[in-house]
């Protein structure tokens, strides 16, 4: 028995895969592609005319350079009320944070994965045309596959960020031919976003120094595991974060996305390496020392599992070869977790 039955590799960085595409051969819901979203879809995309021209009986709409005029009430987890003084225009993108994220937070880059509540709204006629929160499910993307504007906007931002995103057509659907009936080529976009959790490449928050039963060390840049395999393995579970994160802990439906070493207990050696090709998947798909070690531990964490067999292999295992009864140790840095698949 793997680690997992079900999960699959995701690269990260300049040439990351979008988390939703990677992990629906797991059997996650696809999204409603009937509705505009952040996201334009491929069909779309190849459907659209080479030089998309507005509709011709359109009234011109006088541009603004500031966005002071559109308000936003409501608090953070809640659908807010955004209200535009319609018909309006917005010459560039631009921003406002309404609520401050976590400043312990990792900051957004412009190739992270993200999961964020928002509702977007037509500025030119003040008509709601998508909303997270009526859909009752998180958007989650890569900013490398969002319009422009998204990617201006929500790059920098942190978990718990509730943010204003004011976007011209030209940075939105654009180049689209926009979304009939809902939006029309130069149609700015208004969008307030929730930021939830956001993408690292390797843990990050606070080092923390909990007394483990083996030594954990660094090499490459890497972690490293020493045991004494001469003691007695543990006979629970054990689950100590050496950095514990600051974005929201892990639930136990998500989806997660992870970078781990094992080693075993028997041996002292390490059986399997994923540190430089993270892996992603459903968190309750896998050991039930992963369902219970991980889950609640904060995204960006590094976790330290010493599994005895009772919660990891009571069987042999041949991928990876591991003995039956043997202790397992993991140290696993958690990248990402998200409840859309």
């Amino acid at each position: 028995m793997h680690v997992t039955r079900r999960f699959s590799r995701l690269a990260l960085g300049a040439s990351a895969l979008v988390l939703s595409a990677t992990l629906a051969a797991c059997g996650g819901a696809n999204p409603d592609s009937s509705t505009p979203s952040p996201t334009p879809s491929a069909s779309a995309a190849e459907s659209a005319a080479p030089t998309p021209t507005p509709t011709p009986s359109r009234e011109p709409v006088p541009v603004s350079n500031s966005i002071d005029a559109i308000t936003v009430a409501g608090e953070p987890g809640a659908a807010p009320q955004v209200t535009i003084p319609t018909p309006f225009a917005i010459d560039e993108t631009r921003t406002r944070t309404l609520v401050e994220g976590n400043a312990d937070a990792p900051a957004a880059e412009a190739d992270s994965i993200i999961e964020v509540d928002y509702v977007g709204v037509n500025a030119r006629t003040g008509e709601t045309f998508d909303s997270s929160w009526e859909r009752g499910q998180p958007g989650m993307f890569s900013l490398e596959q969002v319009v422009p504007g998204f990617t201006k906007g929500l790059t920098g931002t942190k978990a718990g960020q509730r943010i204003l995103i004011v976007m011209p057509g030209t940075d939105g659907y654009d180049s689209a031919g926009g979304r009939a009936p809902a939006i029309e080529v130069g149609d700015t976009l208004v969008f307030v976003a929730d930021v939830r959790a956001v993408s690292t490449k390797d843990a990050v928050g606070a080092a923390e120094t909990p007394t483990l039963p083996v030594t954990l060390g660094e090499a490459d840049g890497k972690p490293t595991i020493t045991i004494d395999t001469a003691a007695t393995p543990p006979t629970e579970l054990v689950a100590a974060p050496v950095i514990r994160g600051a974005q929201r802990p892990v639930a136990a439906e998500d989806y997660v996305m992870v970078k781990y070493r094992m080693y075993s207990w028997k041996t002292g050696e390490m059986v399997e390496d994923k540190f430089d090709a993270p892996v992603a998947g459903q968190i309750s798909q896998t050991l039930e020392a992963w369902k219970q070690g991980i889950v609640g531990q904060p995204i960006g964490s590094r976790v330290v599992l010493v599994a005895p067999p009772s919660v990891g292999y009571e069987k042999a295992s041949q991928n990876p070869p591991v003995e039956a009864g043997d202790t397992v140790v993991y140290v696993v840095d958690i990248l990402f977790a998200s409840a859309v698949a």
